[in-house]
């Protein structure tokens, strides 16, 4: 990073004037906002709900109505209503799956530490205390750890899914039979890591500036081997 000012870490993050580095235990970049007159600068604008129209606007007039906000992200995909649309409607299908709410976020957690999103761990963090998960439980979620057996094997296997890009080895499917996960819950995993690749993937291209509390950094952050 080119800058004559000197850095100040503060908690993973190198700040200048001008840049945020984002790094993990490793020191590795594993993305970088920069920042202009106190704020974060996006690569994709966000729309703004109140001059929104047509089919942006119904979508989301529709998120907020929901969750009583409409999220920066959201306001992001607007740009485009077919990538809100398919987005809104993957969620709400996986939504209705076998897998309870609470594990669908702890797989949004190891996802979003594996890939670095700091927008989706700060989304996530804040949703999974929402709906009861323990700051306990969020922080080993993002480690891909749990005191529950059938938890830990389900994150660790979603974080090797985004690891080895789907090229998963034949013990680690046969694992999560052995421990009572049917075929159609397997495939929901893969599902639910596929929707929050999306969103990570999106937040880095966007640079979605965050508008959830940040997410505290972790002992040892995971370095993504992808």
């Amino acid at each position: 990073m080119k800058s004559g000012i000197t850095p100040e870490r503060r908690g993973g993050v190198i700040i200048t004037d001008l840049v945020y580095d984002f790094r993990n235990e490793s020191g590795v970049s594993l993305f970088i906002y920069t920042q202009k007159e106190g704020r974060i600068m996006q690569r994709i604008a966000a729309i703004d709900p109140k001059t929104a129209t047509g089919k942006a606007k119904e979508l989301l007039d529709a998120v907020q109505t929901k969750l009583g906000a409409t999220p920066n992200i959201v306001r992001t995909m607007a740009n485009s209503p077919a990538v809100l649309e398919a987005y809104v409607n993957f969620g709400a299908a996986l939504s209705k799956g076998a897998l309870s709410a609470k594990l669908r976020e702890q797989i949004a957690l190891v996802v979003g530490e594996t890939n670095g999103c700091a927008y989706c761990l700060a989304a996530h963090t804040a949703i999974g205390k929402k709906i009861g998960l323990s700051e306990g439980t969020i922080l080993d979620s993002r480690r891909a750890d749990s005191e529950s057996s059938k938890e830990k094997a389900v994150l660790q296997f979603a974080r090797d899914v985004v690891r080895t890009r789907g090229e998963v080895r034949d013990r680690e499917v046969d694992h999560l039979r052995t421990l009572g996960f049917t075929d159609g819950e397997i495939a929901e995993v893969v599902a639910n890591v596929a929707i929050n690749l999306f969103t990570n993937y999106f937040n880095h291209v966007a640079r979605t500036e965050v508008d959830f509390p940040v997410a505290p950094r972790l002992a040892h952050a995971p370095t993504c081997e992808c």
